[in-house]
């Protein structure tokens, strides 16, 4: 299963307003496990960045003028997200905006149906308590001293640990194959967050117990 953990950053809050996107960051997550693929880009919004939005991310007109626009990447990101659930915190508002410069540009728009909020997930989860970005790593102990500024490509990276803990897929166990030579190789790239419980072999359990009588035979009893 794949998934893509996405964010983006704005001139300001409100598309009625006509704020635009500054930044989007999207990460592929395989089986819930980050791959190699990501999608970074920053945009000219065509307009001004606001005091406030400025004060978040960092991001001044300058520096914006100078990227590229949403039309120009707007095939890229969506043949990134193409047949790929959407994972992102807060998704009305990430949405809104993705929906609006896809409108302006005569794009179809993304179907919400294709989103998972973790805003809600952590609503329902944590009922009452805060549950921001930031909150959210420090509930689940996760490293977010990076995150001075806002920044669509890092958000991403530590939304996508925290999605893990929100849907409690936080326990690694390891997929295991066997050479001819009965030598077993661990497959990196197979590793899946899951509770599955593996047993030990008939083998191993034999081993174990011949371990146990030669380390404490006068207090072992088989």
């Amino acid at each position: 299963m794949k998934e893509v953990v996405l964010d983006t950053e704005t001139t300001g809050l409100e598309v009625k307003d006509g704020h635009r996107i500054v930044e989007i960051g999207c990460i592929e997550l395989e089986n819930q496990i980050p791959t190699s693929k990501k999608f970074h880009c920053y945009l000219n919004p065509e307009r001004k960045v606001s005091e406030k939005a400025l004060e978040i991310h960092g991001y001044n007109d300058d520096f914006l003028s100078a990227q590229k626009k949403f039309l120009d990447v707007c095939d890229d990101f969506l043949n990134f997200i193409k047949d790929k659930k959407l994972i992102i915190h807060n998704a009305e508002f990430d949405i809104g905006h993705l929906n609006n410069e896809l409108s302006l540009i005569g794009r179809k728009k993304i179907d919400k149906k294709n989103v998972i909020d973790t805003l809600y997930l952590a609503r329902e989860k944590f009922p009452g308590s805060q549950i921001n970005l930031d909150a959210l790593c420090k509930r689940f102990q996760i490293d977010n001293s990076r995150r001075t500024k806002h920044n669509a490509l890092v958000d991403c990276e530590l939304l996508s640990k925290v999605y893990i803990n929100l849907i409690d897929q936080k326990e690694p166990t390891l997929n295991f194959k066997s050479s001819e030579k009965e030598k077993t190789d661990i497959d990196l790239n197979n590793i899946i967050y899951c509770k599955k419980i593996v047993y030990p072999t008939k083998e191993e359990s034999k081993n174990h117990k011949e371990y146990l009588k030669s380390k404490f035979n006068k207090n072992f009893f088989s």
